[in-house]
């Protein structure tokens, strides 16, 4: 049997990282990970921050969210090996396989093609899709409320067309 922590505990949990981050004991500014990546290529790339102006307006955002992204990493993968009992790895998910198909090429297809939509719909918002969820919502920000209200409308949307084989085995 699968151990699963309670929603309200996650709920209190993420209260609690939003309220630490925004503080000035914590990080003093929103959660965010989109900024990692063109930091994460400066560094890879090792690309002068004095030629790249962004990457140098992104210094200290970037550094910041790559170690986000690493306790996320870390955290999901110790949650789940020790507190929940539930790490697989898996390509496929079950429902996926149920529902869609068992092939890994179309798994992969639709999953980069779905994100690429999200992701610029976050960034035609003007942010990251965990920065208008996480911290724009908390905050209450009019663009995060409109792109949150327009991803759970596209995922009931697509849900109901993507997985209509559920609704005709009703």
């Amino acid at each position: 049997m699968i151990r699963r922590i309670p929603w309200w505990v996650g709920g209190l949990l993420m209260a609690l990282l939003l309220m630490f981050t925004f503080s000035v004991f914590g990080a003093d500014r929103p959660i965010g990970a989109s900024t990692y990546v063109p930091y994460f290529a400066g560094l890879l790339f090792n690309l002068d921050p004095e030629q790249y102006g962004y990457l140098k307006e992104i210094d200290s955002a970037g550094a910041w969210e790559g170690v986000m992204l690493l306790g996320a990493l870390v955290g999901g993968f110790v949650t789940s090996v020790f507190i929940t009992k539930s790490f697989r790895f898996s390509i496929i998910p079950t429902a996926w396989k149920k529902y869609k198909n068992g092939s890994v090429v179309s798994r992969l297809s639709w999953s980069f093609a779905s994100g690429f939509f999200m992701i610029i719909g976050a960034r035609l918002a003007g942010g990251c899709t965990s920065g208008h969820f996480l911290s724009g919502m908390s905050q209450t920000a009019i663009s995060a409320m409109i792109f949150g209200g327009i991803v759970m409308a596209t995922l009931l949307i697509t849900g109901r067309l993507f997985y209509k084989k559920e609704a005709q085995d009703v």
